[in-house]
């Protein structure tokens, strides 16, 4: 082949695929394939992210970090690309924002725990006792997967009160609100006076919080968004659901996004969780409306751990009734 200078296996410019394929069978196999395949490399799937970003070998995560797969096929699906500005408002221990980075995304997050962006939380891993190193932060994850560069800031602030100035425009909004199941949903008392409750031992004054209902959540969300947001920018955020009830009329709409992307992650036989993907189509006016139906997240907790309960007594009721039988059974063979 007529390719000048020195040949580098190791990072070539140019790759070659030679492929032979020899049925679905293996074990009756050809001596020669039934076909083979000779091209270009054009493109890689990059799943080897998977396992490069994997939780168990994460300097810090926390009791709700993301699996790097799901995290990976949000950064995907919001089309994140080199020089991007993202923005995840409910950052938590900073795991979409590794894998906005790992596309190229310039990356900033915020959450109103300032324990979690502080790492001062408790340890999540097992056998593990003491609180959260300084080399165990969501900067320390960055520096870890070698994304330093593309890495802004985290803020410690609420959702429902922007902190951004009106002209600052991101490209794309991951977020993975929360339910109220493993993080409570809360946001500032007051919007107007913030007041204050020092803990104990604490410098630090933390601001009194109230309920924070998942329908305010998402609507608050998705006006920030219509507002932040450049043209042909996407937005994806996670919604709970209880799979018998999920009803697609119930999901978050609003004027200015057109919905692109509709996704179920299964999580029990009666629960799971929708992904929507929604780019924005125009720009914000008076007139804009915004609809959300869905069950606040007191009353999808209420009914998360009533279902639990429900669960754990129908599968007491079947080991008993097992070892009801086996019983029978041994009494009736010490009888003949």
């Amino acid at each position: 082949m007529p390719f000048e200078g020195t040949v580098n296996l190791k990072n070539p410019d140019v790759k070659f695929q030679f492929i032979e394929y020899y049925g679905l069978d293996p074990n009756t196999a050809p001596e020669k394939p039934l076909r083979t395949f000779f091209g270009l490399v054009v493109a890689e799937s990059g799943r080897a992210l998977i396992h490069e970003l994997s939780l168990k070998k994460r300097k810090f995560i926390g009791n709700t970090s993301m699996d790097p797969q799901l995290s990976l096929l949000m950064a995907n699906l919001g089309k994140v690309s080199d020089g991007d500005l993202v923005l995840d408002p409910f950052v938590g221990s900073g795991s979409l924002l590794v894998a906005a980075a790992k596309f190229g995304g310039h990356v900033i997050g915020t959450d109103i725990d300032y324990l979690m962006l502080h790492g001062r939380t408790r340890p999540t891993r097992k056998q593990t006792r003491h609180i959260a190193r300084k080399d165990e932060s969501i900067k320390a994850n960055m520096i870890q997967y070698s994304c330093i560069d593309k890495y802004i800031d985290v803020i410690v602030a609420d959702s429902s009160i922007s902190c951004w100035r009106s002209d600052v425009e991101f490209d794309c909004i991951l977020a993975d609100p929360p339910y109220g199941i493993r993080e409570p949903t809360e946001r500032i008392g007051s919007k107007d006076f913030l007041p204050t409750v020092k803990k104990e031992g604490s410098p630090v004054h933390f601001p009194s919080k109230v309920e924070y209902g998942l329908n305010e959540i998402i609507k608050d969300l998705m006006q920030f968004s219509a507002k932040q947001l450049k043209l042909n920018g996407r937005l994806l955020f996670w919604i709970p659901v209880f799979r018998e009830d999920y009803n697609e009329k119930q999901m978050p709409r609003h004027s200015c996004f057109k919905l692109v992307g509709n996704c179920e992650q299964v999580l029990t036989t009666f629960t799971a969780r929708r992904l929507l993907v929604l780019e924005k189509i125009k720009n914000p006016h008076d007139t804009d409306s915004c609809s959300c139906t869905i069950p606040s997240a007191s009353a999808f907790r209420e009914k998360y751990f009533n279902d639990d309960e429900h669960r754990q007594t129908r599968k007491q009721k079947k080991e008993k009734a097992a070892k009801n039988k086996e019983n029978w059974f041994s009494k009736s063979n010490n009888k003949f």
